[in-house]
């Protein structure tokens, strides 16, 4: 039955009078979020991405989900990339400035 349906639906495609696009989605609201200096999605980051699901009766808070562990692991991982780039600049320049001293004398 799934062969005549394929046939069919093809068959349809060809004599439509619009094309058929096959052009990627666009996110609803990307443009204003990119404007306005957020995520491009609206799942990249956020309290409804980093925030617990639930929490117990009690008031502890859940164990963490593995896409939070990830995410976390992910944003340290870049933290610390960041600080080790900003040192090696930072020697960099105090190695410049003392060659431009010595230069100089």
């Amino acid at each position: 039955m799934a062969a005549p349906l394929k046939i069919f639906c093809s068959a349809a495609l060809r004599q439509t009078v619009r094309p058929f696009s096959s052009t990627c989605a666009t996110y609803a609201g990307k443009k204003w979020r990119l404007e306005n200096g957020l995520a491009w999605t609206g799942s990249e980051y956020g309290p409804l991405t980093d925030l617990p699901d639930w929490s117990f009766a009690d008031g502890r808070p859940a164990p963490p989900l593995k896409g939070q562990i990830r995410r976390r692991k992910e944003r340290e991982e870049f933290a610390r990339r960041a600080v080790y780039l900003n040192a090696e600049v930072d020697q960099g320049m105090e190695a410049w400035s003392t060659k431009k001293e010595v230069e100089k004398r």
